[in-house]
């Protein structure tokens, strides 16, 4: 019987191993069909990779080995596992510069050299490797490449990447397919976000694989009155835009903003580029451009308008309710969040960024503290429903504030 049930672990244990690796394709439907590049994040180690449109995501296992390159040749290696040194070969796709980087298994970047290649085949000798498995790195501007090397060498040295040879402009002779498998270090359960780029459409897909899939990007135009594009991300049954609002000609928070034909946004201390990163603040009869309709377009882009109450219920509902719901919305990580940033996972690809407040009196508050987020939904005369995030809470806050303060606006999709 004991050795029935270690048999059962150690199938277990292996069955689990082999259900980490796992193929992901992609595909764009709605207003374009073409994908031009996907980011992929993962929100748990922090990796991130950039892939061709008709690439393929090939998610293998971050601890452990497979001794096979990638199947393409975006990257080959020769000999793998090492013994003394190994020959790196890659095609690089465009003029540009070029990081080269060897990560170990604590992921600890162990040796990085950056050159300008011309776009050709080229090649660097890695040596000084220790006994283990590394993760060989190649990223350009616009792609990111990685695969494995094993090296069986008993003797460590100083880790070099040397670099041996490139042919410029190689024409039909490239060593990347025009379906290229991609290679990203991943642990079951880990929280990934694919971003779908085609021109200016820009589409965010959370996910947590456990099969190989083809992910779908939904593309619609995000496209407000000063030509400003954002990405979308569908939650549930409906389909958000994923970053703040950033329309209208900045005033200062000294000033209420006016019915006068101009759409008008505040900048966090007056700053510009703090509308750049967080998006500006907005009075609610401003967002509204002074309708009190509910679900009204607002400063929205066409075919899209500024969330009743409801709708963020909606939401937050689908998010588990309001106790996690915040978390789930909230970028990871402290670029842009205060610490402790707390619950953040970004689950729901939301990505909500703290652009703090403007209050009625003239003072801005609170960036990288909180967000706010305003309802076209009124409670009376003077107060208004909205919905607040924290960096000390997963929660989210929903409760009536008054309108002349000035909060963050997201869109819903019509």
């Amino acid at each position: 019987m004991k050795k029935y049930a270690i048999f059962i672990c150690l199938v277990f244990s292996i069955l689990t191993t082999m259900a980490q690796d796992y193929l992901i394709s992609f595909v764009g439907t709605g207003s374009i069909t073409t994908i031009g590049t996907i980011k992929v994040d993962n929100l748990i180690s922090g990796a991130t990779v950039t892939l061709n449109g008709g690439d393929i995501l090939h998610l293998v296992p971050a601890v452990g080995i497979e001794s096979k390159n990638m199947e393409n040749g975006a990257l080959q290696i020769s000999p793998n596992p090492m013994v003394e040194s190994s020959i790196l070969t890659f095609v690089s796709s465009e003029n540009g510069n070029t990081d080269i980087s060897i990560i170990d298994q604590n992921r600890k970047i162990i040796s990085k050299i950056s050159s300008f290649l011309s776009s050709g085949v080229h090649s660097f000798r890695l040596s000084g490797l220790g006994s283990g498995m590394y993760l060989v790195k190649v990223t350009e501007e616009h792609f990111t490449y990685s695969t494995k090397i094993v090296s069986q060498c008993n003797q460590t040295g100083e880790v070099k990447i040397e670099h041996i040879s490139s042919t410029n402009n190689l024409q039909g002779n490239s060593l990347k397919s025009s379906t290229t498998t991609v290679e990203m270090p991943y642990n079951n359960g880990e929280q990934l976000l694919y971003k779908g780029i085609s021109g200016f459409f820009s589409t965010i897909v959370p996910d947590i694989p456990i099969m190989n899939k083809t992910v779908t990007f939904y593309f619609t135009a995000c496209t407000d009155a000063n030509n400003n594009n954002y990405p979308i991300v569908q939650i549930g049954s409906q389909t958000w835009m994923a970053q703040n609002l950033n329309v209208g000609a900045k005033i200062p928070g000294s000033s209420n903003q006016t019915n006068n034909s101009i759409i008008e946004k505040y900048c966090y201390n007056d700053d510009d580029a703090n509308c750049d990163v967080y998006g500006g603040l907005y009075q609610w009869d401003e967002a509204m451009q002074y309708s009190t309709l509910e679900g009204v377009k607002g400063i929205c882009p066409v075919g899209w308008h500024l969330p009743t109450d409801a709708e963020w219920t909606t939401l937050t509902t689908f998010l588990y309710g309001e106790l996690v719901a915040g978390g789930m919305m909230k970028e990871t990580g402290l670029g842009h969040w205060a610490s402790p940033n707390t619950g953040a996972t970004n689950s729901s690809g939301f990505t909500a960024l703290p652009g703090g407040n403007k209050s009625n009196n003239g003072s801005f508050n609170d960036l990288t503290i909180s967000a706010t987020f305003w309802s076209s939904s009124q409670e009376d005369a003077t107060l208004v429903w909205r919905q607040v995030l924290f960096c000390d809470d997963g929660y989210l806050s929903r409760g009536p504030y008054y309108k002349t303060n000035g909060f963050s606006g997201r869109c819903v999709q019509d």
